[in-house]
């Protein structure tokens, strides 16, 4: 595993210097060409705050929502999501992917976002004159912190957030409701804001080129916030129906307005030298390839999108598999094959995931599906079939794709699975769902469908999909092929959250302890989270 340098290189262009505890290295066994370093908590969330007090802030902010992409969401997210797994054998096989959680990949999840957003929100909200001063773009930093802080809850469950000041040591631990109440209310106030600087919009763009996502265009980030909103309100639709509902109709029914076309999703532009993770990671280390289960409802779909994410294994497979898009099971004990697995079909480097490519945090197309779930639960007079297949051609359009006859397709399903390596690998489909819309079908066939339509389109969003199957169940996923959970992790129910690091059980451990009360289970991967409620949809 190579080690992440773009954090290196975005906190220095923001200049913020944060005190860190301690520095672990961890070895991995099986990782003989590559080493790892890993940050411990960091505790002390001060730094050179009148830093942040400009305008050039806001882009390393934006880009941190990405900190550490391997360790925080390919080696977990992107591969329980059935999208990505790594044809090298991390620590001797025994990883998060198989089930034998590793602390310092899970630690690292934990903390950059306290480091590198929540710290440097906390300064313009309190030390700088952004908040009072410039609250359009305090809306953006709020937006920016409850993205970015969305991913670290849903990964673990209870965390510090509305009492995080300057030390994560004195921050006691919230539960999930109350942390998702502070979202809904950091995104009113951005909204609000938005709105009245839309209204009355200064002289000045104070954010501009700063802003590597939208380039200072508020009406942007307005459909932004009201899209994530819609999100955030489907997340908690088992636990607390009337929220949900609530936020959704909020959300869908605001003058501002939702992401509708590719030209409105939300992508951070790489720059100063920073590379997109992904193609770092399959371009240039090589360390990641495509998954068993896209592999099989790609091809069973025969879906245009399939070249399009991936390209076929590369000669240093051999011969015989060499021009095939062969993926790899989650859990797959890689061992002897190393050098066979790891040149499988791996990420479109060549014309998708470039060194350049800005990385999506949200797309026109998953709100479509969004729209078709908030239909389907009768929250909008909107058309289901409509918003779903709306957001299949929103997905082909944002791709390049050519549709064809894949929305008419009422008989193609999920192929099965074949390991040319290892025959126990070997799957049969679980999904029988199809593509085309049918208004016949129950309730929960039509969610089924939605929502695997939905995990084609937000490819590579692995964190947004694992999200979705532990709320849903869908799409239907192969099981891991090795757990090595020590029957921690039921095989069958899945992986459900990631365990708290240790580094907070030394640092932090009477907060800890209150965190792992509110988690209401043990702390470890077989605990589900609040909105992870175990009964049926509807």
């Amino acid at each position: 595993m190579k080690r992440d340098n773009n954090n290196k290189k975005y906190i220095t262009q923001n200049k913020l210097k944060f005190v860190l505890s301690t520095v672990m290295v961890l070895a991995l066994s099986a990782c003989t060409k590559n080493f790892e370093k890993y940050n411990t908590n960091p505790n002390n969330l001060t730094g050179a705050q009148s830093l942040v007090s400009t305008p050039t802030a806001f882009g390393p902010l934006e880009q941190a929502i990405f900190a550490d992409y391997q360790r925080a969401q390919n080696l977990s997210a992107d591969g329980y999501s059935g999208y990505l797994q790594p044809g090298i054998s991390f620590s001797g096989d025994q990883n998060n992917l198989t089930y034998a959680m590793v602390d310092g990949w899970n630690q690292t999840g934990f903390t950059d976002q306290y480091n590198q957003v929540m710290a440097t929100v906390h300064a313009m909200g309190t030390t700088t004159p952004i908040k009072t001063a410039h609250p359009e773009a305090w809306a953006v930093a709020l937006i920016i912190q409850v993205e970015a802080m969305d991913r670290v809850t849903d990964r673990f469950g209870p965390i510090p957030y509305t009492q995080v000041a300057t030390s994560l040591t004195t921050a006691p631990y919230d539960d999930q409701q109350t942390v998702y109440t502070t979202f809904f209310k950091q995104l009113d106030t951005a909204v609000t804001n938005l709105k009245a600087y839309i209204a009355a919009p200064g002289t000045v763009n104070y954010l501009g080129a700063n802003d590597y996502i939208y380039a200072g265009n508020y009406a942007q980030w307005l459909k932004l916030a009201n899209s994530l909103r819609l999100r955030l309100a489907m997340r908690i639709v088992k636990i607390d129906p009337a929220t949900a509902e609530t936020q959704a109709k909020e959300a869908l029914t605001d003058s501002g307005g939702l992401l509708t076309v590719p030209s409105d999703d939300a992508a951070v532009a790489q720059t100063g030298g920073r590379e997109n993770d992904l193609y770092q990671l399959s371009h240039d280390w090589n360390n990641t390839n495509m998954d068993a289960a896209i592999e099989s409802f790609m091809v069973g779909y025969n879906d245009p999108r399939f070249s399009i994410y991936f390209q076929p294994a590369q000669a240093g497979a051999g011969t015989t598999y060499a021009g095939q898009f062969l993926g790899i099971r989650t859990g797959t004990v890689i061992g002897a094959n190393q050098g066979t697995y790891e040149y499988f079909a791996n990420l479109n480097t060549t014309q998708t995931f470039q060194f350049t490519t800005p990385q999506l945090i949200m797309t026109a197309a998953e709100v479509w599906f969004l729209r078709a779930e908030a239909a389907l639960r009768g929250w909008s007079a909107e058309s289901v079939q409509t918003d779903y297949e709306t957001g299949i051609t929103t997905s082909m359009t944002q791709w390049g794709a050519t549709a064809g006859n894949y929305l008419n397709d009422a008989t193609s399903t999920e192929a099965n699975f074949t390991d040319p390596l290892n025959s126990a690998n070997n799957v049969a489909a679980v999904s029988t769902v199809t593509i085309k819309w049918d208004n016949t079908a129950t309730q929960e066939q039509q969610l089924e469908r939605i929502i695997t339509q939905k995990w084609l389109a937000i490819f590579p969003d692995g964190q947004e999909a694992w999200a979705d199957f532990r709320r849903t169940g869908y799409p239907k996923l192969f099981t891991v092929a090795n757990n090595f959970s020590g029957g921690l992790i039921n095989t069958q129910t899945q992986v459900r959250r990631l365990p708290y690091p240790s580094t907070e059980a030394t640092s932090n451990k009477a907060a800890l302890a209150h965190g792992i009360a509110l988690l209401g289970g043990p702390d470890n991967g077989g605990t589900r989270l609040w909105w992870d409620v175990n009964k049926a949809n509807f």
